[in-house]
């Protein structure tokens, strides 16, 4: 849990990226998976990070600030067919432009609905971050969704596709399901940056 965190900035160019030394914790995803809910249930924050019912409403890089000691960082979702042809392509260029830049990040989440199977565009993401030789995983969102026997054969499936060297993990920002795994994970990736 952490003990202090904060709203920083929203980057909207690659110039106003935090450099400042802090390690960096990522929040990748599909608009409309959980991303804003995520950061604000492991951040024990209700309105943190701004939750819209509306898929596609984070527009620039986020940067929280935790316990004065690293940032959460949450990224624009992808696959929201219903914007602009050339807002699509502005997304995808701030969030290239923050994974492919000097930004110390230590751990890449990816978010996935654990109720469907894996987006061209997750699968796409996954084989990016396969490749990209950072430190990720797997948090398998909205599992409260699910009755526990299908939410179980959805993670099974997930892992059997992702292969068993990913991690992977059913979480819900409702119940709090997975949370004290993300955490560990985060404090594990801080601590390995140190």
């Amino acid at each position: 849990m952490f003990k202090k965190i904060d709203f920083v900035r929203s980057a909207g160019a690659p110039n106003q990226f935090l450099r400042d030394g802090r390690p960096h914790v990522v929040f990748s995803g599909k608009s409309n998976v959980g991303k804003s809910s995520a950061i604000c249930k492991l951040a024990n924050r209700k309105n943190l990070a701004r939750v819209s019912a509306q898929p596609g409403k984070t527009v620039t890089v986020n940067f929280f600030l935790a316990d004065d000691s690293f940032y959460l960082v949450d990224l624009p979702g992808y696959g929201y067919a219903k914007r602009p042809r050339s807002q699509i392509e502005a997304l995808a260029k701030i969030t290239e432009g923050y994974l492919f830049s000097d930004c110390p990040i230590c751990l890449i989440l990816q978010l996935l609905d654990l109720r469907h199977p894996p987006t061209a565009d997750d699968l796409l993401m996954i084989d990016w971050l396969r490749q990209s030789g950072r430190a990720w995983a797997v948090l398998a969102t909205k599992a409260d969704k699910l009755s526990p026997t299908a939410a179980s054969k959805a993670l099974e499936a997930l892992r059997q596709q992702l292969g068993e060297d990913v991690p992977v993990i059913a979480f819900s920002a409702q119940s709090g399901q997975g949370k004290e795994q993300a955490l560990a994970w985060i404090s594990s990736a801080i601590m390995a940056k140190g």
